[in-house]
């Protein structure tokens, strides 16, 4: 396969066939297995699973003089021919195979016993036990310096036939980590932490909903720490055999958990380790002026030592007052930490040195890592102090053997003899250097662009996750949240700088390239939830918008979008006269050349006087349990007005008292469009009617899924810090009237074919477990569903995927 494939792609395409690729890393939707092998990745159940540089059969590479060369394992006679020529090949294969055997012994010493090895040049495993040479291992997380990987051959495993998890609570992460060692006699395929930093982020997730009644259930005592432990196998009877063993384990912990749950729902499990993949991203969600950072992001210790080792890295930080978040695979002794700091301030980026320097002694002194899984990148400064003066010396010479010209990612790992630096960790531009020239005046406005982190989840190509659309129907990185992020980052920088500023003249050119990456933008609001970050693009467009359309002149289009719910009052007055107008060739033809087609019919709801809600109505019925409201929304109210007709009808059949408002504005066109003063004035008008209606204690229902959560996003905007009432999904409130036993159950009549519920784009985003509220209300009225999976769309159709990969495939435009 080609370095670009995509690892959960690959495993998406090995599952029906019984396979898998073992290296388990939180980044799969994003991480290409070309990144793998460079940083020699691992992740969760690498205790059992190992790195990738295991499953390595073959590379073809590039080395530095345009060479081709094909690599695998070589017995000796094998490896006598290869060193035997004159090209450079030749001539990397004769110094590696000098140092591994000339320095054995110093590899020896040196190179610590962990299932995490010294990536970047690993001499430990080139030269196997029964004599043959595999100088993948080299290669494997030497992160692009000795040569460019063209294609791969890869082992796979069997996909185990069962998972099981036990979720334990701690009210202590000292003794979350303590408990590792307990459990580990249970041979778990991994044991994988969090923090309550890490918790604490994780209930702001839209994840959490779906999880909290495995993970959320209060306690006697703060949870203050929390483990995953995993077992997979073929055997069911074995598995439960170890989770019976772990139970006993921490029954007999004097570590004293608070209390632990087992697992075995397949689609939970998946969710809980979702959640756990985002630890990466919600520490770098905001808090405040400052996130998590990532500079002594993945080091490892020896397991056995992990507990004093974080308490000693926990003194580092509180000495400079910074809080922070763990998490980690814990039965490894690789631990994620993340210092919350304001990198647009001097002072905390000169944090980054001192911190470094002692998190880096720490670690020696401990016998481990200060890069355990992610590769070095900028940390290659201390290399001398993991390798020792002998070793660094030994790379140094392979680095100059392989490309003596340092043309390959120079400054990185180990200097050639150009004479280019290896890079220090502070002499690099950090991007809060970058962002610190943005104004005031637009650093609040597009705080979330600045605080995009670039973790990349909007790069997924998954076609069952919402986030992105335009990125999976494009592949074009400008047109993902992270890209737009960073334009709009850039654009504020260039606005902010003086008008003689030498960078200033390129702001024309960049202010057109973000407006043709924002026109793209759906607003289906999934980077305002799925992103870890919460980098709602979206929202930055609409001001973005406002601002661009001072300096430009609009299109009437937008004139007649920003009238629209105005003129639809007049329209519903007169729904088929409205409709003669609209439809007729010439009305068509207008409106085409402004660029309104496909323009529905309207149909406004039938419903009797008797049906609005009145003040007498609503005084007679304060607190009743039997009475709801459903709001008619301008584009439901307009263009579909039977669904609030049959929805009214299913209601009252169900016993209750039901009345529907006047047809309501809301906005959305106005905000999506940048018109930020009108939008603010149909916000607060509507924001006005739910007060009133709310005051009376009786639920409220939308019908809409976009229009309906605008409550709860963008009137978010206009209402500031004053609440804002609850606006019910049609589904949330018929789930809550079931489980409070309003309605009788109703038994399947015969065999019916079972049906799947697909939910909005936005409710995918912004309120995932629609789809299984909606499955759990058909069932108990006899109807057989179940929730399907997202569906991407594009401009309303279903994107098309790769009968061989299943990825999506970009659209005929």
């Amino acid at each position: 396969m080609e370095p670009g494939v995509i690892l959960a792609r690959l495993n998406a395409f090995l599952k029906p066939h019984g396979f898998f690729f073992p290296p388990t890393v939180s980044t799969a939707t994003r991480a290409t297995i070309g990144g793998m092998i460079a940083t020699d990745a691992s992740g969760k159940g690498s205790r059992i699973y190992g790195r990738t540089s295991d499953y390595i059969e073959t590379m073809d590479v590039v080395l530095s003089d345009g060479t081709d060369l094909q690599i695998g394992r070589l017995t000796a006679p094998q490896l006598e021919e290869a060193m035997s020529g004159k090209g450079l090949a030749a001539q990397a294969y004769r110094e590696v195979h000098r140092v591994v055997t000339e320095q054995a012994d110093e590899i020896r010493r040196v190179f610590p016993d962990m299932n995490r090895g010294l990536t970047g040049y690993n001499l430990q495993n080139v030269l196997l036990e029964d004599g043959s040479f595999h100088i993948a291992r080299l290669l494997a997380g030497s992160e692009g310096t000795l040569a460019l990987t063209k294609k791969v051959v890869l082992r796979v495993r069997r996909l185990p036939k069962y998972r099981q998890l036990i979720v334990v609570r701690y009210a202590s992460f000292n003794d979350t980590l303590r408990d590792v060692q307990t459990l580990l006699p249970a041979n778990p395929s991994a044991v994988e932490v969090l923090d309550d930093r890490v918790l604490a982020k994780a209930q702001q997730d839209v994840t959490w909903h779906a999880l909290e009644r495995v993970l959320g259930t209060r306690s006697a005592l703060p949870v203050k720490g929390m483990s995953f432990i995993e077992f997979v196998g073929d055997d069911l009877d074995v598995l439960q055999e170890q989770m019976a063993h772990a139970v006993t384990l921490l029954a007999n912990s004097p570590h004293k958990p608070i209390d632990h749950k087992a697992v075995s729902d397949p689609d939970i499990i998946a969710n809980l380790w979702t959640l756990r993949e985002k630890s990466v991203g919600l520490l770098g969600r905001p808090d405040g002026h400052k996130q998590g950072v990532p500079f002594v992001e993945d080091t490892a210790v020896p397991p056995e030592v992990l507990p004093e080792y974080v308490s000693e890295f926990r003194d580092i930080l509180d000495e400079y007052g910074l809080s922070y978040g763990m998490f980690g695979h814990a039965d490894v002794g690789c631990l994620h930490v993340r210092p919350f700091l304001d990198m647009l301030t001097p002072q905390d980026r000169a944090l980054i040195r001192p911190i470094s320097d002692a998190v880096a002694a720490l670690t020696k002194r401990h016998g481990g890592l200060l890069w355990g899984e992610h590769g070095r990148g900028f940390r290659g400064e201390f290399s001398p102090l993991f390798f020792g003066e002998t070793l660094l010396a030994e790379l140094c010479r392979i680095k100059d053997v392989f490309d003596p010209k340092d043309i390959f990612n120079r400054g990185k790992l180990a200097p050639g003899g150009a004479g280019y630096p290896v890079d220090r960790i502070d002499s690099i531009p950090f991007k809060g250097s970058f962002d610190e020239d943005i104004a005031p005046a637009l650093r609040e406005p597009y705080a979330l662009s600045i605080s995009c982190n670039g973790n990349g989840a909007c790069f997924n190509r998954e076609p069952d996750m919402a986030m992105c659309p335009s990125y999976k129907a494009t592949k074009d990185r400008s047109q993902s949240p992270k890209g737009r992020a960073l334009l709009l980052r850039s654009w504020a920088r260039l606005r902010s700088l003086p008008d003689n500023a030498p960078d200033r003249e390129m702001l024309p050119v960049l202010t057109e390239e973000l407006k043709a990456s924002l026109d793209t933008c759906l607003s289906c609001k999934a980077c305002a939830t799925q992103c870890p970050i919460r980098v709602d693009i979206p929202s930055m467009r609409s001001k973005f918008l406002a601002t661009y359309f001072r300096d430009n002149r609009r299109p009437v289009r937008d004139y007649l979008v920003y009238w629209l719910e105005p003129l639809l009052a007049v329209g519903r007055q007169a729904p088929a006269l409205a409709n003669l107008l609209m439809h007729n060739p010439l009305s068509q033809a207008v409106l085409s050349r402004i660029g309104l087609v496909d323009l529905p019919h309207l149909k406004p709801a039938r419903l009797g006087a008797d049906s609005r809600v009145s003040r007498s109505w609503l005084r007679r019925n304060r607190h009743n349990p039997r009475a709801v409201i459903l709001i008619q929304d301008s584009f439901t109210g307009s263009f579909d007005g039977g669904l609030i007709e049959k929805v009214h009808t299913l209601l009252t059949s169900l016993g209750l008292d039901v009345k529907v408002t006047p047809v309501w504005d809301n906005g959305k066109a106005r905000h999506v469009l940048g018109f930020r003063r009108g939008f603010g004035v149909t916000a607060r008008q509507t924001l006005r009617k739910l007060h009133g209606l709310t005051a009376f204690g009786i639920p409220v229902v939308s019908l809409d899924a976009a229009t309906g959560l605008m409550f709860t996003q963008e009137y978010r905007e206009v209402a500031g810090d004053t609440p804002i009432p609850a606006v019910l999904p049609l589904e949330t409130y018929l789930r809550g009237q079931i489980e409070q036993g309003a309605f009788a159950e109703v038994q399947t009549a015969g065999k019916a074919e079972s049906l799947t519920v697909i939910s909005h784009c936005t409710e995918q985003a912004a309120r995932p477990e629609s789809a299984g509220d909606w499955a759990f209300i058909l069932r108990h009225f006899g109807l057989p569903v179940q929730a399907g999976k997202a569906r991407v769309l594009w401009h309303g159709r279903p994107v098309r995927t790769s009968e061989r990969t299943g990825e999506p495939l970009p659209p005929n435009l």
